[in-house]
């Protein structure tokens, strides 16, 4: 199933508020065809311990709930790297 990346995009409007309160914010990079979203986090949230969170828990669950044909959302480094949200919880 394609994204609406219309809708995509303002319900990433929607969330961006809330990191820039804690002095970050969020760039958009780009959906895939298998509904894999790629977003860079700026400012504080750029290289925060908590990034993978923020991402995961935070703007992955909104974004699937809201934004049918989104499966995950990829973190980008500055460097154009994806990284797997979910290494650091490898473990469990």
């Amino acid at each position: 199933m394609a994204v609406n990346e219309k809708l995509l995009k303002e319900v990433l409007e929607e969330i961006r508020p809330n990191l820039q309160a804690d002095g970050g914010d969020m760039t958009y990079l780009g959906v895939d065809d298998e509904g894999v979203v790629k977003l860079e986090l700026t400012g504080a949230c750029a290289g925060c311990p908590m990034s993978s969170l923020t991402l995961g828990m935070g703007i992955e669950r909104i974004l699937k709930e809201h934004v049918p044909g989104v499966t995950r959302v990829e973190a980008v480094n500055d460097d154009g790297a994806a990284s797997d949200l979910y290494d650091e919880y490898a473990p469990f």
